[in-house]
Order: C-alpha cells, then sequence, then structure tokens
C-alpha cells in the first residue's frame, strides 16, 4: 500500500447541510481542490455515518480523488447520522428522490463543473445505479462497486426464491442497530436528543416488510435495476469480488447494457473496496482505475479505459481449502463481449440411478460468511462434512486443466413426496487427498422452480425437471484433482429450512446434468493494474482492551440434544477512539441453532450494543438491541427490541412481536 502525501492540487474540506425541497438538510463532507476552475463532483450516498462509521474509509479516497482535481463529497442518507429527518426501508423511493436532488444541489455549485458522477460499495454501490435508473442530467458516469441489480434474487433477503436466514435476519438486525443511533451533538449542537427521539418514534424492524414479501413482487422490483437496463444513461464501471454474494451483477450489466457506456472488473476480493488490501488479495490500484473512468467520462480526456476489454477478469487457481487467503493464485483475462465467445457450455451427465437426498438440518455450518469482509473465519473451510451430508457426482480432470468463467447451471430430475423443500447445489474442487475446496453455489426454492414471482406447491410423489444456476465465479480445474457438485436439501443457516424438508428428495441421476462454462485457454496480455494507493490515514486509536476475544465462528453439538449451535462475531469494528475524541464502540453476536432432524427447529438471534461517549462535553449514550426470528408450519415469528439509554437514563424502549404468514418461504 503506498500512502501518498503529496497530489497534483492542494485540498480542502468542511462539513455542510444541503437542503432540500421539504425543508429537511443532509449533512455532507466536501473535499475539494485548491483551484479557481470549476471540477466535476463525486457522490458517494450512505445511511452509515460518515462523522466516525465509515471516516476512517472515507479518509482513504475522498481526499485522493481532491487531489486529482475533483469535489468529492460523501452525503449521510435522510435520518442517518447528522442528516435531519427520519429513516425510512432500504432503497426508499425517498431515498432515492433525495439522491437526484444532491445531484442537481452538486451540478448548481459554482466550484462544480456542472458534470457529476456516482460511487459506492454495498448500499452505495445500489443506490447509485438506481439514481442511474433515474437518469438525473448532471449524472454521467457510475463506479457501482459489490451491488446489486435486482433486489429480491440477488441481495441479502432471498436466494433462488429461499429465505436467507443467514442476512435476511442478521442484517435487518444490523439496520435495527444502526437506525438507533442518535446524531452527535459535537456536529447538530443541542437538537441531538430530539432528532433522536423523532427518529427512534419511526423505527420499525426491516424485517417485517421483507418476510410480508416473500415472492419477487412489485416491492423488490423497486429500485431492480434489471427490470430496465435501458433507463440508464450513465456510464457505469461495475466492479465485483468473487467472494462477495453480488458479483453476478457484474457479469449481468456488462450483457445488457451498451457495451459503448460499460466496462466490468471482477477479481478474488471480498466485499471490501480492491485497495484496501484485505483477503483474498491481490489487491489492486483501484483508485487509480476509477480515476481513469472520472476523467474519461467527467473530462473528456482518452485515457484509454473504453479500450479496455469489456470484461477483465480474475481466473483463480486451485488453492487448498482456507478460511481465508492473504493472496490467490491466478491470472487476470479480458474478454470482450459478454457472454464471451471464448466460453461454451460443456455437459456433465450425473449417473446411478435414483439417489435419495436427505441431507441432516445442520448442513451448511461450514458455509461461511454470507458477507465476507476480509476476516480470518469468513471463507468455507475443508467441504468434506459438508460432502458427507450431501448426494455427490464426480469427474476426473485428466491431461489438461479446466478453467471456467461464468455461471454454471444444473438440470435436474426431481421426485419429491412433500409439497415444499429446497434444493442446493455446490461445486466443489477436490485434490488427490481428498481436501475440497467450495468453488460456488446456488440453491432453488422448490415452489419457486417455474420464476421468482409465484409459489407452486411440488405434486406429492411428482417428477420433474428443474434447473437454475450456481453463482459465477472464475476458476481454474487443474489435472490430477477431480470436479465435484453435491447436493444436499438443507444449509442451514444460510437457507431457511421449509416445513417438511426433512422428508428431502429423489435426485433421478439419469437423464440430470451440470453445465460448466469452460473458457478456451488464451493469453490475456496486457491486464494489469498499479500499486494500491490511497491518501493519508485517519489517525484512529483501537485501544487494548481485557476482555478476552471470542473466536469469529464457533460450532457448538450438543449431542444430547441432537442440536447445532453456529455463533457468529462479525466483527464490524469494536471499541475506537477518533481524532476528535469521540469513543465508539460495538458489538454483536449472531446465533444459529438448528435441531439435526427438525426443519421447523430453526431460530436466529442477534444482539448489538453500540456506545457513544464524548468525555469532554459528558456525553455518553447506549443503545442495546435483541433481534430473533423463528418459524412454525405456518408463520414467521419476529422478535425484537431495542433499548435506548443517555447515561443511566433509559429514554427509549420498545419491543416489537410479530407473526408473518410463510407463503413462499
Amino acid at each position: 500500500m503506498r500512502i501518498r502525501t503529496e497530489f497534483p492540487y492542494e485540498t480542502t474540506h468542511e462539513d455542510l447541510y444541503i437542503p432540500l425541497a421539504d425543508g429537511t438538510q443532509l449533512y455532507a463532507r466536501i473535499w475539494r481542490p485548491v483551484t479557481d476552475e470549476p471540477v466535476p463532483a463525486l457522490l458517494e450516498y450512505l445511511p452509515y455515518r460518515l462523522s466516525d462509521w465509515t471516516a476512517p474509509r472515507d479518509q482513504q479516497r475522498h481526499p485522493w480523488y481532491a487531489g486529482h482535481g475533483y469535489a468529492s463529497v460523501r452525503v449521510d442518507v435522510r435520518g442517518h447520522g447528522n442528516s435531519e429527518g427520519t429513516p425510512g426501508d432500504e432503497y426508499s423511493a425517498t431515498e432515492l428522490a433525495d439522491g437526484v436532488a444532491v445531484v442537481h444541489w452538486l451540478a448548481q455549485q459554482e466550484w462544480c463543473s456542472g458534470r457529476v458522477g456516482m460511487f459506492g460499495i454495498s448500499w452505495g454501490g445500489f443506490n447509485s445505479l438506481q439514481i442511474a435508473a433515474l437518469a438525473p442530467e448532471p449524472l454521467k458516469a457510475v463506479v457501482t462497486v459489490c451491488s446489486a441489480d435486482d433486489r429480491y434474487d440477488n441481495d441479502v433477503h432471498y436466494m433462488g426464491g429461499s429465505v436467507l436466514g443467514v442476512d435476511m435476519h442478521a442484517w435487518a438486525a444490523t439496520m435495527l442497530a444502526f437506525v438507533s443511533r442518535p446524531p452527535d451533538p459535537a456536529d447538530v449542537g443541542a437538537d441531538w436528543r430530539q432528532m433522536w427521539l423523532d427518529r427512534l418514534e419511526t423505527v420499525e424492524p426491516f424485517i417485517h416488510t421483507w418476510l410480508a414479501h416473500q415472492s419477487r413482487d412489485d416491492y423488490w422490483k423497486h429500485g431492480s435495476v434489471c427490470e430496465d437496463y435501458g433507463a440508464i444513461k450513465a456510464n457505469v464501471l461495475a466492479v465485483g469480488g468473487w467472494h462477495d454474494p453480488y458479483r453476478d451483477t457484474v457479469l449481468r450489466l456488462v450483457e445488457h447494457l451498451d457495451p459503448g457506456r460499460v466496462r466490468g472488473l471482477i477479481g478474488p476480493w471480498s466485499h471490501q473496496y480492491p485497495d484496501r488490501g484485505l483477503p483474498p488479495g491481490p489487491a489492486i490500484g483501484f483508485l487509480q482505475e476509477t480515476l481513469r473512468w472520472w476523467d474519461q467520462h467527467l473530462k473528456d480526456k482518452d485515457t484509454g479505459v473504453m479500450h479496455e476489454p469489456l470484461l477483465r477478469s480474475w481466473i483463480s487457481g486451485s488453492h487448498r481449502p482456507a478460511t481465508s487467503y492473504e493472496t490467490l493464485p491466478g491470472r487476470w483475462v479480458g474478454d470482450a463481449v459478454w457472454p464471451s465467445d471464448k466460453v461454451s457450455t460443456v455437459a456433465y451427465a450425473l449417473a446411478g440411478g435414483a439417489r435419495i437426498v436427505r441431507s441432516p438440518q445442520y448442513t451448511g455450518v461450514d458455509a461461511g460468511r454470507f458477507f465476507p469482509f476480509g476476516n480470518e473465519a469468513d471463507l468455507p473451510p475443508d467441504q468434506r462434512d459438508e460432502d458427507a451430508r450431501s448426494v455427490c457426482f464426480e469427474f476426473p480432470v485428466e491431461d489438461a486443466p479446466i478453467e471456467i468463467l461464468g455461471r454454471p447451471r444444473v438440470r435436474l430430475r426431481i421426485r419429491c413426496d412433500v409439497p415444499r423443500g429446497q434444493v442446493v447445489a455446490r461445486l466443489c474442487d477436490v485434490a488427490p487427498d481428498g481436501a475440497s475446496t467450495l468453488v460456488t453455489r446456488g440453491a432453488l426454492n422448490l415452489a419457486a422452480r417455474h420464476g421468482r414471482d409465484r409459489v407452486e406447491d411440488w405434486p406429492a410423489g411428482g417428477t420433474e425437471e428443474v434447473s437454475f444456476e450456481l453463482n459465477g465465479i472464475g476458476h481454474t480445474f487443474p489435472p490430477g484433482n477431480r470436479i465435484r457438485i453435491a447436493f444436499s436439501s438443507a444449509y442451514w443457516p444460510w437457507i431457511w429450512p421449509q416445513p417438511g424438508s426433512d422428508a428431502g428428495f429423489v435426485l433421478e441421476a439419469d437423464g440430470s446434468l451440470v453445465e460448466l462454462p469452460v473458457r478456451r485457454h488464451t493469453e490475456d496480455p496486457g491486464i494489469s493494474f498499479g500499486e494500491p494507493e490511497q491518501a493519508e490515514p485517519l489517525e484512529v486509536v483501537f485501544p487494548a482492551t481485557l476482555q478476552e476475544q471470542r473466536p469469529e465462528r464457533l460450532v457448538v453439538r450438543d449431542v444430547a440434544k441432537g442440536e447445532w449451535r453456529l455463533e457468529v462475531d462479525p466483527r464490524y469494528g469494536g471499541t475506537r477512539i477518533y481524532p476528535d475524541g469521540l469513543e465508539f464502540t460495538e458489538d454483536a453476536l449472531e446465533t444459529y441453532t438448528v435441531q439435526e432432524d427438525d426443519p421447523l427447529s430453526a431460530r436466529a438471534r442477534s444482539d448489538w450494543t453500540i456506545r457513544l461517549h464524548r468525555p469532554e462535553m459528558g456525553w455518553d449514550v447506549r443503545i442495546g438491541t435483541r433481534s430473533e426470528t423463528a418459524a412454525d408450519a405456518h408463520d414467521f415469528i419476529t422478535s425484537n427490541e431495542v433499548v435506548c439509554r443517555e447515561g443511566d437514563e433509559v429514554v427509549f424502549h420498545r419491543t416489537w412481536e410479530k407473526r408473518i404468514p410463510r407463503t413462499a418461504g
């Protein structure tokens, strides 16, 4: 990592409020180059508190952009951080309309050239695409990182039509804690307390809404740019990582957007900006790469970025299973069109007659984290135990490596005796000694087999053909290894189990197959990136504590009860002290339990505590939340609680108990 202290431009920054038409003001921080010439503006628009939570990451990139001749702007979404107003659902119509207004406000400032770009990762990548689809005239370019074009089937809520038990619950719980945080009196003054109470009065757990829409209806179509790719007029650089759950969006964007306006980049990364150096690497000079994009589309400089291949991808070499990799083996390849003319579908027929797939309900405890962030226990460990709980088929790799790039697909003949269930497919790379590395996976809710927008029970005892894709991947299987495709009827806690799914299903192997996107091996010279580069870091202190750090991921088996428990510490940040004296502490624990033979025993719980403390002001607030999700045969059952304190005084306490009918989930 190279830290830049000198730039082509000197920089300055200020905090201010951006006014909206309804009188609400959004809190913003603007870094600008010192120049008399108007410059383009770059906007990152998030609910994650620019004054503290994202401040270290913001400091890495916004001053860097300012030093290269851009006004780089970070804005808190309405009702979050120090912005006025009350929070709403993610990507609400109000949030997007506010974003459009901010784009226009930036373009009208005397220091702005009238051209605006948007960028962001995850939430900020989502709303960059969604605002681009609303086509505000000043918005000319977007860099969207680790984001999704389909809010239903490529987000944290559903996968293959099934409820994502691991992140539907955990992210709703996280956001319940996040929306309960107060504004900072050091920034907003004495009004902070009333602003906080006004927000808390409007809080509603997100999971209520998300579980109320278990099929792909109009709720999910809102904000899903896949509904109309043609609405996007801005130039889009789409970026993802093979260890991020949203990477398929990059493949779809380069397929469906005008090739004169889009480029795609997929590396080996987790859910992080590619310059941060977090596992797995290699990291790249991502800020320099995005500068080429901005200069091309906001300053009319020919930087050569549009002469790059439509899609640049990292194809990983074969590697041993591990929960973290500092750097993965592999190489960069380029494809001028997508789907690529270098990729062909190769079918591998399954064989062996009828196979009963009846997995224990704890199958999936070795799935790894849904959102890898670069932590030590993020990625799936050796899959041999999971494979033993599944029905597997293998294909030897003989004389030459098999390189795949894209989305594998399975076509299966299934017989099922119950109306509801799910099938999960995992593609693994098996070494000669038996070590099994997860390559990619996919899932299908059998009730959604004819479309994610409908629910059709399986006819009892009937046999049907089903087909679904696995997540995209770039991977090389070497000679001597085996390609393994593993099928299970359970995958907890990723997939919430359907009632009756302990009956499993019968896979008719004869007539079933797996299709791999095999890429013809070519030399792809000229694809390279500079060393990662960032601005000087924010001087945040992480004090040592006497409390022993608990494991990131802990699996506990109660042999007598037949119960399995997975405990997850997401490790978002711990305790840190900011240069302005703010002490910020957060702690979270997620717990997932299931009985090995009972799909209705699945339970998820998340506990959060957050403390914001300014000793010099005597300001000390604490937020505690508890979120639980369970289900019986007919309903999802949710319980949520928020307790907020100022000092020793409880200023807010609310609980929610709700039953939500199981329709598709």
